[in-house]
């Protein structure tokens, strides 16, 4: 068997009864109907030439905003428990745009699916910017009316989706919007963000609620040897990428060195991040890095996720050989799930709230996906794994429901169980569709 793929004939592991399946979407990636709400940051970054690899936009995307009800019929006959989907902020602001959430919201009741928004995945109104500490402030009056809406039917609730990759995709190296490219300048991103998280949970706890997670990114980070050098640099690459968003939401600090590059009272700051802020910690998992020092001059544009880095970083990204990779270049190392979960339960302890896993999947053509059924596999298997050493698991999400705008790609990758032509708009679920869908059932007899 090729190292990375599972074989998939045997039948899942058996999970608790009432851990939550679901799947994951976001609003700029599937909504469409982008006349009739305020622009974002996103809106403007794909009407640049150049910034999208297809020179697609979200204009109509998968047109989910009329197809919703289609969309979650899909989602019933898959079987899944919850759907994470995202509110846009800008079409909140624009009139009438917190009615098709009111009308979302009401089809998945019916159905029997159970609605877990997130309240910001990456589409920022055009006229905010997270280097502004009030953006915050902002996004907890947004998070407030949206609540107030609904919040009789809604009860769990995600605040950010990715602050990591927002900050250095978007303010650091400029591959995504706002396409600012501030390198270490963006830090006050990620606190502005984290931040929000803290005020959006206070708003969130006055408006009754009792079920708050984050999703954030996350990923081991491998040195590339036992050279000082590279372990050094590696270090750095993980608590740049991880320990900077996970520590200050669970240990309430930040990692040595780093609160004094933030911007305004951090000691205050940090109390607003994690006081009973969590009640569950969710994780958004792709993929390892091997990560060492950086090259020579020739050597120092290295990639992450397929994006080129600049010269003069302290650490390199390197390729990591062995394994089955996605039409992403990613590299599919099912354990590495397993060994990330497990050490987050030995940094963190007790503190560690529940885990969920937010976002899980990969990108491959074709309608009979068998690599993405191995995929899937591999990972259900290496998660049960890291459950039964001790981690407490109560959910996972895949993504994504179905293919959408993959953001800077376009329409070039598709993560979805279901297939969407977006000439016709026909959705087609793939064989990754049913397999789940009979995962799904043989685990709840």
């Amino acid at each position: 068997m090729i190292a990375g793929m599972a074989d998939t004939t045997d039948r899942l592991p058996d999970f608790p009864r009432d851990f939550l399946w679901g799947v994951s979407t976001a609003a700029h990636q599937i909504e469409g109907a982008v006349d009739v709400r305020k622009p974002s940051v996103w809106d403007l970054f794909t009407a640049e030439r150049g910034n999208v690899r297809d020179g697609s936009t979200a204009e109509v995307a998968c047109d989910h905003v009329a197809r919703y009800r289609e969309d979650v019929a899909l989602m019933r006959e898959l079987g899944v428990g919850a759907y994470r989907f995202s509110i846009s902020w800008p079409r909140v602001q624009s009139p009438g745009g917190l009615d098709f959430y009111d009308r979302l919201v009401d089809e998945l009741c019916a159905q029997g699916i159970r609605p877990v928004p997130t309240l910001f995945h990456w589409d920022l109104p055009a006229d905010l910017d997270w280097l502004e500490r009030d953006t915050a402030s902002r996004f907890a009056d947004h998070v407030a009316v949206v609540a107030d809406r609904l919040g009789d039917r809604v009860t769990k609730w995600i605040t950010l989706n990715e602050p990591a990759e927002h900050t250095l995709l978007g303010h650091a190296l400029g591959t995504h919007a706002p396409g600012k490219k501030l390198l270490f300048d963006a830090l006050p991103v990620a606190h502005h963000q984290l931040l929000a998280h803290g005020l959006a949970a206070r708003a969130l706890r006055a408006a009754g609620v009792r079920d708050i997670g984050i999703a954030n990114s996350h990923g081991p980070t491998w040195q590339a040897s036992a050279d000082p050098a590279d372990a050094e640099a590696a270090e750095f690459y993980d608590v740049i990428l991880n320990r900077l968003f996970s520590d200050p939401l669970i240990l309430g600090t930040y990692p040595e060195g780093l609160a004094e590059l933030m911007p305004g009272d951090v000691a205050a700051d940090l109390e607003i991040i994690s006081r009973d802020t969590l009640d569950w910690y969710g994780i958004n998992y792709y993929q390892p890095t091997k990560v060492g020092a950086p090259g020579g001059p020739e050597e120092d544009a290295t990639e992450f996720s397929g994006i080129s880095l600049p010269p003069g970083l302290p650490f390199s990204v390197q390729e990591i050989e062995g394994y089955p990779v996605t039409d992403f270049g990613w590299p599919v190392v099912p354990e590495a799930l397993t060994e990330l979960l497990v050490g987050f339960r030995e940094r963190y302890g007790d503190r560690l709230p529940p885990v969920m896993i937010t976002e899980n999947g990969c990108a491959y053509e074709g309608v009979d996906d068998q690599e993405r059924i191995a995929y899937l596999d591999g990972h259900l298997r290496a998660l049960h794994k890291a459950m039964e050493a001790g981690v407490d698991v109560r959910g996972y999400f895949v993504w994504s429901l179905m293919d959408n705008f993959e953001w800077a790609e376009g329409y070039t990758k598709r993560f979805g169980l279901v297939h969407v032509d977006y000439d016709t708009q026909a959705r087609t679920p793939k064989a990754s569709y049913h397999w789940l869908r009979d995962a799904l059932r043989a685990n709840r007899p």
